[in-house]
């Protein structure tokens, strides 16, 4: 009897026990379900501030995708454009080069017809050479080595830049002095850079009066003049054409320069605004007369388009403006004028 209630005692407390097991079980379930719902909340939390920085992300890149786009763009116009021009020098690199090989051909037929008329020159008779005597040159005859030199005012436009003031200055003011010897007198002088700045410029805007004197000083200023200058002459044209047009005077412009930038604008846009302003009179003959002198500093390492375009933009001037275009052979010496006359 006491060995059946062993057995009965034992087997409660085991039961107990498991109970207990059981029960503690239950209540980690319990509390674990309880805090299960705030973990699944602050994971929606996590991946929505994801989701927000991923969208802000590629809003991003889209601008910057917009942005690489546009330049792009801008740089292949650029491109386009750049190509364009190349196209256009080369169409007038190889104008020039043909012109030039003309003038070649010229020069050699010059030569021998100079040639001829000196033989035939040396075979005139007493009757020719009485005849000769009494030739005198026509009142209307205004020039001098067949550069027109009957304006009364003159107007020099002269590029300053480091490739003409630090190599053939010396020899540009050589033919500044040789141009004016060629005008006894005149009413008006004025001398401005490429840019359009005056020499003096107390005499901005206004004509500067003749004299020796005068031309003295001016040739003495000359000598230590430095202005800045981008080595174009059009702002130095313009300058003078919109200061000094004038339908009741006779002027004449003389460029001095040896380089025309492809970024100044094409040669047809600066000759065509030329045309604008130097309006011809009643007989097609424009008001303004425009010379040039090119200087060869710009062929030393091989032929170089911006002086290409200078030379061409002032024979088309030249061509159009009454004018002749004069092109300096050698700066390495006081050398003589080769002379171009628009349409011989």
């Amino acid at each position: 009897m006491a060995k059946r209630r062993e057995m009965e005692t034992f087997s409660l407390s085991f039961l107990d026990v498991i109970c207990c097991g059981l029960g503690a079980v239950i209540l980690l379930l319990v509390i674990t379900k309880i805090y299960e719902p705030i973990t699944i909340e602050q994971s929606q939390i996590r991946r929505q501030g994801l989701l927000a920085v991923l969208q802000e992300e590629l809003f991003q890149i889209r601008g910057d995708t917009a942005i690489v786009n546009r330049g792009l763009k801008t740089v292949e116009e650029e491109l386009a454009e750049e190509e364009d021009l190349l196209s256009r020098l080369k169409r007038e690199l190889t104008a020039i080069r043909g012109q030039f090989a003309a003038t070649q051909d010229e020069a050699s037929i010059d030569e021998q017809t100079q040639g001829s008329l000196l033989a035939a020159r040396q075979m005139l008779t007493e009757e020719m050479k009485r005849l000769l005597r009494l030739y005198k040159r026509p009142d209307d005859d205004t020039t001098v080595g067949g550069i027109p030199v009957d304006s009364e005012y003159i107007i020099f436009v002269l590029d300053t830049s480091g490739s003409m003031f630090n190599g053939p200055w010396d020899i540009v003011i050589d033919r500044i002095s040789e141009t004016l010897a060629v005008y006894p007198k005149l009413k008006g002088i004025q001398v401005l850079n490429d840019e359009g700045k005056y020499l003096f410029s107390t005499f901005a805007g206004a004509w500067m009066s003749d004299s020796p004197q005068a031309r003295q000083n001016i040739l003495r200023r000359l000598e230590t003049w430095e202005a800045y200058s981008d080595s174009s002459p059009v702002e130095g044209i313009t300058e003078a054409l919109n200061t000094y047009y004038d339908p009741d005077k006779k002027v004449s412009i003389y460029v001095y320069g040896d380089d025309f930038p492809g970024s100044k604008g094409s040669i047809e846009s600066v000759a065509r605004y030329v045309d604008r302003v130097n309006r011809a009179d009643a007989s097609g003959k424009r008001l303004m007369r425009i010379h040039a002198v090119g200087f060869p500093t710009q062929f030393g390492g091989g032929v170089s388009l911006n002086a290409i375009r200078f030379a061409n933009l002032m024979r088309t001037l030249c061509a159009r403006n009454g004018g002749t275009f004069v092109a300096v052979t050698d700066t390495s010496s006081r050398s003589r004028f080769r002379i171009r006359i628009p349409g011989i």
